[in-house]
């Protein structure tokens, strides 16, 4: 072989070698970058067990609220009942100061017309708490 035969052979085998030296540090960069996502993946599934905590944290809160609001329904409900109660006594009341107002009326007259004897008779001093 003659030199001129052997310059593509060395320009081919540089090639090559630059070519394995490339690939060697693109293997590195490979085995860094997946190194560093393994931590990150990590961390992720630490953040995500925390969320999953929180989101359980959550569905107990959940729940103990639609309790409350349940207890509220039905607190509501017996006082819309002691409410209807509490206006059927009020309206008995009425209608019994209103039969005691009309039952004191004749009351009233007679007291007006006793204070007015008395006065005639000379009992009081003033007839009909006038002046």
């Amino acid at each position: 072989m003659q030199q001129g035969d052997r310059q593509p052979e060395r320009q081919r085998l540089r090639k090559l070698a630059q070519a394995a030296l490339n690939a060697d540090m693109t293997v590195d960069q490979l085995q860094t970058i997946i190194g560093d996502l393994d931590r990150t993946l990590g961390n992720m599934d630490n953040t995500i067990s925390g969320l999953d905590g929180a989101i359980a944290g959550l569905g107990v809160t959940l729940a103990r609220f639609d309790r409350t609001l349940d207890q509220v329904d039905a607190t509501v409900t017996k006082m819309g009942d002691v409410v209807g109660r509490l206006e059927r006594v009020t309206g008995r009341l009425e209608s019994l100061v209103d039969i005691a107002e009309i039952a004191t009326r004749p009351l009233g007259a007679l007291e007006s017309a006793g204070r007015g004897i008395a006065a005639r008779l000379g009992w009081t001093d003033r007839p009909d708490n006038s002046e």
